[in-house]
This record gives C-alpha cells, structure tokens and sequence, in this order.
C-alpha cells in the first residue's frame, strides 16, 4: 500500500482523476478527516471536503504507472 497527499482543486480536476482511477484493477481510497471514500466515485469525492489536501491510499504495489499518471495531483 502506498500513501501520499493530493489536492484536487477543481471540478475538471475531480473528473480526470475518477477517468485514471477507473482504469486500475485495484483498490484506491481518499481520507479527508474521519471520512473514506472510493477514489471511483465522483460522487463521494464531491462529498469531502477539497479546500485542504486530502490522503489517498493505494491498495497495490505495482502502481508506478498510476503514481506517475496522477503525479500533478500529488502535494508533499
């Protein structure tokens, strides 16, 4: 499992994400304070709260492609 912060700030930016996520067989988590939501779902990432970075969590160890296709996302 790997863990970074991300920023997701727009509506096209939500929309591009969900598009790469989907194309992965794996399982893939956003955590905004006490909520966890699948990062498949448009509607539960319009649930959390955007303002701040959030944590994703990727449940594989072979995601090198994907970390590299959402890398814009990713904050330190």
């Amino acid at each position: 499992m790997k863990t970074f912060n991300m920023t997701l700030a727009s509506i096209n930016d939500v929309k591009d994400f969900v598009n790469l996520v989907s194309r992965y067989d794996f399982d893939v988590d956003l955590t905004s304070g006490r909520y966890v939501v699948d990062a498949k779902s448009i509607m539960g990432i319009f649930s959390l709260n955007l303002s701040k970075p959030i944590k994703i969590e990727i449940h594989s160890d072979d995601c090198d492609e994907f970390v590299s296709q959402i890398q814009r996302f990713i904050v330190e």
